[in-house]
Formats: C-alpha cells, structure tokens, sequence
C-alpha cells in the first residue's frame, strides 16, 4: 500500500514537472512588459500628456453625462 503511494506520487509529481501548458503565457507576459518599457521610453513626454489628456477629456464626459438636464416648461 505504502509502496503504490510512493509510485502515484512520483508519477503525479513527474508530470507537474513535464507539464509546459503555462510557458508560452509567461514568455508572452515577458516580451509585453519589455515592449512596454521601450514604448513608454521613446514617447515618454507626449505619450503621458496624451493619456493624461485622454483620460481628462473621458472624466469630464462621465461627469456631463451623469448631470441631469433640467426639465423645460
């Protein structure tokens, strides 16, 4: 009984270590942040003012459109 233990074990923990399902997510994970740097690096200036911007311009937008436009007699 112990020894059938001991053989399921090894096997279960022998195919965890072969299993390479989650690899390629990694890796992609890995290239996307590296690309981010080098982006955020060539457009540092402009590219934050534009998202700054963009992101003011969608606040104010939210803000009018949750305003109630008063009814007219």
């Amino acid at each position: 009984m112990l020894t059938k233990l001991f053989v399921k074990s090894q096997l279960a923990l022998q195919s965890f270590k072969n299993d390479e399902r989650g690899v390629t997510a990694i890796e992609y994970a890995i290239i996307g942040v590296c690309m981010s740097v080098v982006v955020l690096a060539v457009f540092k200036g402009s590219l934050a003012d534009a998202l700054s911007t963009a992101m003011k311009n969608i606040s104010t937008n939210i803000t009018s459109a949750n305003t109630p436009i008063p009814p007219t007699k």
